[in-house]
């Protein structure tokens, strides 16, 4: 492991460890190889010892921080562009996949009580019991009197419903395969074990199983990922969603730009502590692992699934167009300090440079228009 990183304690090691045990096991019990799909799914997801089973905190305490702990002005513009589809049912919902602190979901609810829009109800699909409990706190603390509208789910619900599926980085947790083209062909990486019982990457051999990637021609040796899961996936939300909208905001790239000549070598990432790395097979269950969102995938999924691909648009323009910087001057009062933090707020989400630019904002929709605001520059034409 990379020798900069904090040390973890010795129950996270020891949990760690576990895991590894297990993920070893079934290296062995399937012939010495598994997927790096079926890596990625056991470090992140397998109950009480993955990642997000597992997750306490977020933000500064946590190993990755997100635009909402970033400011309160990323989820009152989300707030706004949910209001015109909220307001065309008579029952809305509003599910929240992977709702983190609990942050964005209580600056949501607020925002929308303010403009007379709330759901009637408001549901958190979360996996990790101690994000649950960290929720629950946020939204106790921050909006009590709106808490009886908050519900907690562990799985997605059974009965379909009107309203609006929020998904805030979601989509790049989704278990990726990764790959590596020979002879002009995507072969997959998998996952083994050395002598010393460690878990090690197994290079793609001639005459394995190709995988489908959706591009014409790669160079030798060119390196990525793709999500196979993710049609799947839209499907089931799409099976929920009888009228409404979907929004997710991710980091992630149209499918040319994705697999552009010189990104030869993916995007896979692992985020520890606030520390960013390269090596996914370490400490498995105590670091996240990511990798940017291929957009022009979801809107196939989306188009299969019976769902218009109504948005596309950087976060920058999503944040610009729904109004942000009109509503922090409703908050620059005479408070010198405040007006720096609101403006670096502003600029950290929306320069190029920070998240403006990597981060996407899609809209899928069914049976609604789509709010006029949404996008002050709609990038559709690039997926």
């Amino acid at each position: 492991m990379n020798s900069t990183l904090p040390e973890p304690s010795v129950e996270q090691m020891a949990r760690s460890q576990q895991l590894q045990s297990e993920i070893i096991e079934e290296i062995h019990s399937s012939g010495g190889w598994i997927s790096f799909e079926r890596y990625m799914q056991r470090a992140l997801y397998t109950p009480n010892l993955g990642y997000y089973s597992t997750l306490q905190g977020l933000g500064a305490e946590g190993d990755f921080i997100t635009a909402p702990e970033i400011s309160p002005l990323f989820s009152r513009v989300v707030a706004r562009q949910i209001a015109p589809v909220l307001a065309e049912m008579d029952a809305p919902t509003i599910l929240e996949l992977g709702a983190g602190s609990g942050v964005m979901a209580a600056d949501i609810l607020l925002e929308l009580e303010r403009i007379s829009q709330l759901p009637t109800a408001y549901r958190i699909l979360e996996l990790s019991g101690g994000l649950k409990a960290r929720q629950r706190q946020t939204l106790t603390e921050r909006v009590p009197h709106l808490l009886e509208r908050v519900v907690w789910l562990d799985a997605l619900p059974e009965a379909p419903f009107q309203g609006v599926i929020v998904a805030n980085e979601v989509l790049d947790a989704i278990p990726v395969e990764r790959f590596m083209v020979r002879d002009g062909v995507p072969l997959s990486y998998g996952v083994s074990t050395n002598p010393q019982a460690q878990l090690i990457w197994s290079e793609p051999h001639k005459g394995g199983e190709p995988l489908e990637v959706a591009v014409e021609s790669l160079e030798e040796g060119y390196c990525s990922e793709v999500r196979p899961a993710i049609t799947p996936w839209i499907a089931s939300l799409s099976d929920l969603l009888q009228q409404g909208m979907m929004l997710f905001i991710d980091y992630g790239y149209s499918r040319a730009e994705y697999y552009r000549p010189e990104r030869d070598s993916g995007t896979l990432k692992c985020f520890y502590r606030h520390h960013q790395h390269e090596e996914p097979l370490s400490w498995p269950g105590l670091q996240d692992i990511t990798a940017h969102v291929d957009f022009t995938a979801v809107a196939e999924a989306a188009d299969q699934a019976g769902l218009t691909v109504a948005g596309y648009t950087t976060q920058a323009y999503f944040l610009m167009g729904g109004g942000i910087t009109q509503l922090a001057e409703t908050e620059l009062l005479d408070d010198l300090q405040a007006r720096i933090r609101i403006s670096q707020a502003i600029q950290q989400l929306t320069l190029p440079a920070q998240m403006g630019e990597v981060v996407k904002v899609m809209a899928l929709t069914r049976d609604v228009a789509l709010p006029v605001t949404f996008t002050l520059r709609d990038q559709l034409h690039t997926l």
